[in-house]
């Protein structure tokens, strides 16, 4: 997705210009008076990033037909900050090195400084959503909760060659979906948009977010090192058993091999030979099947709304066209 051009997806090529507000008012969001704090959590801001979660919420705004106002910009930087401290706290539990092209916080400052500064993020986050009125900042705290669930949900099946898909789709719906769903919400309840819209919006960004999370599942297992900054299976050494795994698992002939190589930590050769089995099942075309089922759902939660943004409706499955099995 780094190589798409997300304004021209959406068909809003005025979509930068709002942008740049977000990124700045991002930047001022996490200045402090400790120069080094200010230092480690303007990190990722400056290395950039898609910024798909705040665009989401300007976008909201848009679709429902209103004006991006600057509460509608301050709820995307607090969703914005929700995802960059997870991100603080995920390269510590993966022992991360690099994130985005830069090295991580914790391979730079170590964990304690990381965890810290991840915290100091979220708090930011709770902040800003505190100002914008009691019905998102409750929804801001809810969705924390829910990406710890979601992560916690993961985290206990790592290594479990007998995951299930409704543990996976339960654990997507937490870490991913929840974040997106809401972008959508707070940039609909900042916009005043009435209370039909809002929920159109946030079952919108549920179903994107499942849709995305999919996606960028299966570019784990079949993207180049070049396109994805990192060795293609690194879910699969990592012990994360994403949806292609778990049904080639279920899968007669190439399931029993799978299971012989997986289970605890792999070395290269297993991964490759792991990768091979995999990507030569039929699961990566019935999960690319499965996430094209939830572009679907997002498609039609927005259709009809009075907004210019064109795109929306077919965004989901735009992102999935790049995905090559």
């Amino acid at each position: 997705m780094e190589c798409m051009n997300i304004p021209e997806l959406l068909q809003l090529p005025d979509l930068d210009t709002e942008l740049g507000r977000v990124e700045a008012a991002l930047r001022t969001s996490v200045r402090t008076g400790d120069e080094f704090l200010g230092e480690v959590a303007s990190h990722l801001i400056e290395a950039g990033g898609k910024r798909l979660r705040p665009t989401l919420a300007v976008v909201a705004a848009l679709a429902g037909g209103a004006s991006v106002s600057d509460d509608v910009i301050q709820g995307s930087v607090s969703v914005e900050l929700v995802h960059l401290g997870s991100l603080y706290h995920d390269d510590v539990m993966d022992e991360a090195d690099s994130r985005r092209g830069v090295p991580s916080v914790n391979a730079r400052w170590g964990n304690s400084v990381a965890i810290v500064a991840g915290d100091f993020r979220l708090a930011r986050a709770s902040e800003i959503a505190a100002g914008l009125g009691t019905e998102v900042a409750a929804l801001l705290a809810a969705t924390i909760g829910r990406l710890c669930e979601g992560q916690v949900s993961e985290v206990r099946s790592t290594f479990d060659p007998n995951r299930s898909e409704e543990s996976y789709f339960a654990a997507i719906g937490g870490k991913t979906a929840a974040l997106t769903a809401s972008a959508c919400r707070i940039g609909a309840l900042t916009a005043g948009l009435e209370r039909e819209a809002v929920e159109t919006l946030t079952r919108f960004g549920q179903a994107f977010g499942m849709a995305f999370q999919i996606r960028d599942d299966l570019l784990d297992l079949v993207g180049t090192e070049e396109a994805l900054g990192k060795p293609a299976g690194h879910d699969l050494e990592e012990g994360v058993y994403t949806l292609p795994v778990i049904r080639t698992l279920a899968d007669s002939q190439g399931g029993p091999e799978l299971r012989g190589l997986i289970g605890g930590p792999i070395d290269q050769p297993a991964r490759d030979k792991a990768l091979a089995i995999v990507r030569t099942s039929g699961a990566l075309t019935s999960s690319l099947d499965a996430a094209r089922r939830y572009a679907d759902d997002a498609a039609s939660a927005v259709a009809g709304l009075p907004g210019p943004v064109a795109g929306l409706a077919e965004f989901a499955h735009r992102l999935l066209d790049d995905v090559t099995i």
